[in-house]
């Protein structure tokens, strides 16, 4: 009935919340005239290494990896180097959060050990800051180097050789720091490095560097921007994918839509009939053919100044044959082109067999736009509010290359009211020049959901857009294709500016939104990840309240 003592579970004392401490190091910390090949570091408590691979950045960068042992938990790091050490050089390792201690996992925040083969410790340093060129967000783990310009410097460099001096942003940083640097003049390179051996390989790499070389000592902050490069062309054997369509793969992002290839597909000397188009979401272009019964084929590409030829078998295989598919099927938005997708290539419309009326009956006005190359047929029209809309493809609507005609086909779709959409006018101040690009993303930034072309306008309009929080992408359209263009090291050309709104628009339905966006106010993720972090408190709070 009574007790005299309060029941409870045992704590085991108060959480550990302290990262390892260095006790002692040999040879120690900042040593100069290294000769030796083994470090060995010592700490107060039991200790783990996790994602060294990754953590550990070593500058300058050694050409094989040092052995660290042990892999297991222990109160000491034993650093074994395979390399031959430059003379007269300052070596930094910065072990990142990659070592912690073994209970709670407390980081030893980028713990660094550094050490000299001269007389002396380097001790000057480079400050700069990673973006993107084109998209919102900048990649973690960026290396970002430097190399040493002297009488045997080339551009290639980045290519076949190790840096200078290397850092890393790491896992949440967006800024960079060099330390332990020495006099002299440098080319400052980043790189998003899938490879992972410091070397710049186009193919999988991003790049950003500058034009300019850097002298060191600076007091400068260097803003880097990362692109992808439009690799040259290069197109590889053809794969026969059935009994009349070849893919021919390439290698190289290319604006084929206005721009194709010559492709010239051979029976020994005759001339083949062909269209090429794009495969959907492949670096391939489809080449459609007649059928015929042969025992092989010559296929020739012609771009600028690019020309390859090949020879291969060909088999009896399965014809592709015409099929028809309507992106929308139901409910279509105000600002959205009625689409059809078609598995072979059409080359013939006959109007008088295509069929829109309205729920009264009435035949809508229509215009057609086929795209030949995504295979893409667009049918244009006004649409109302509310409304209900039949399609109707009568048979020999379509013809294909292969004088295959649909059969009838019908489409229901509706319309939503006018207040199911929002609104949203851009003001734009500051535009440095024009033509310009003005696009609207989704949050993320990936997706574009509506843009607009500018030669001098800086009032735009972009109506009945579906609700969405709405991100603002502009770029200077410099060479006027109205396309994005990216950048190339050596030819020296940065991609064209990209400019991001900081604030995100949230366009509500029946909502209009007058916003004015000064360009000349920089984009800065840290601020969007403050506003991003504040809207996740307030939503948490009012969850909460409810």
């Amino acid at each position: 009935m009574i007790s005299c003592a309060k029941r409870g579970s045992i704590t085991g004392g108060l959480k550990d919340t302290l990262a390892p401490v260095l006790v002692s190091s040999f040879p120690e910390n900042y040593s100069t005239n290294f000769k030796g090949n083994t470090i060995t570091l010592n700490f107060d408590e039991y200790i783990k290494l996790k994602n060294t691979n990754k953590q550990l950045i070593i500058s300058p960068p050694f050409k094989n990896e040092p052995l660290i042992t042990p892999q297991t938990v222990s109160k000491f790091i034993k650093i074994e180097i395979r390399d031959t050490l430059l003379p007269n050089t300052t070596y930094s390792l910065n072990f990142g959060q990659a070592i912690q201690d073994n209970n709670e996992g407390n980081a030893l925040n980028q713990f660094k050990y550094v050490f000299s083969t001269g007389s002396h410790i380097d001790s000057l340093k480079l400050n700069g800051r990673i973006k993107d060129s084109y998209e919102k967000h900048v990649d973690n783990f960026v290396s970002v180097m430097l190399y040493e310009v002297n009488d045997k410097f080339k551009d290639s460099v980045i290519y076949k050789d190790f840096p200078s001096y290397i850092t890393n942003t790491l896992d949440s940083m967006r800024t960079f720091q060099f330390e332990n640097l020495k006099e002299g003049k440098y080319l400052l390179v980043a790189l998003k490095d899938k490879g992972s051996n410091n070397k710049f390989n186009p193919k999988d790499d991003k790049i950003g560097f500058l034009k300019n070389y850097i002298t060191i000592p600076t007091d400068s902050v260097y803003d880097v921007e990362l692109f992808k490069e439009t690799l040259p062309l290069k197109t590889f054997k053809p794969i026969q994918a059935s009994g009349n369509r070849l893919l021919l793969p390439y290698e190289g992002k290319q604006n084929f839509k206005n721009n194709k290839p010559k492709i010239v597909l051979r029976n020994n000397t005759e001339v083949l009939e062909t269209i090429v188009t794009q495969f959907p979401k492949k670096d391939s272009l489809q080449v459609w053919y007649k059928p015929l019964k042969v025992d092989s084929l010559s296929l020739e590409v012609d771009k600028d100044k690019y020309n390859k030829k090949f020879t291969f078998k060909i088999k009896d295989l399965k014809k592709d044959t015409l099929n028809i598919k309507p992106v929308q099927n139901g409910t279509i938005n105000f600002r959205e082109r009625f689409t059809l997708e078609t598995e072979t290539p059409l080359v013939k419309f006959d109007k008088s067999k295509i069929l829109l009326v309205n729920k009264d009956s009435t035949a809508v006005e229509y215009t057609t736009e086929y795209d030949e190359f995504d295979q893409k047929l667009y049918v244009d029209f006004k649409k109302e509010p509310l409304e209900k809309y039949n399609f109707t493809f009568l048979p020999g609507a379509l013809t294909d290359f292969y004088e295959k005609t649909n059969d009838t086909l019908s489409i229901k779709l509706t319309t939503k009211e006018v207040a199911d959409y929002g609104n949203i006018i851009l003001n734009l101040k500051n535009v440095k020049r024009f033509p310009i690009i003005v696009e609207l993303t989704n949050k993320k930034g990936d997706v574009v959901l509506a843009s607009e072309y500018s030669e001098g306008a800086t009032t735009l309009e972009f109506n009945l857009l579906q609700p969405e929080i709405f991100t603002v992408r502009i770029i200077y359209d410099d060479n006027k294709n109205k396309l994005y263009d990216t950048g190339s090291f050596l030819e020296k050309r940065y991609s064209e500016e990209v400019y991001y709104n900081q604030e995100e628009f949230d366009v509500r339905a029946n909502w209009d939104r007058n916003e004015t966006i000064d360009l000349s106010i920089p984009f800065n993720p840290e601020v969007e990840k403050k506003i991003d972090d504040k809207k996740k408190k307030d939503a948490e709070k009012k969850r909460k309240a409810f």
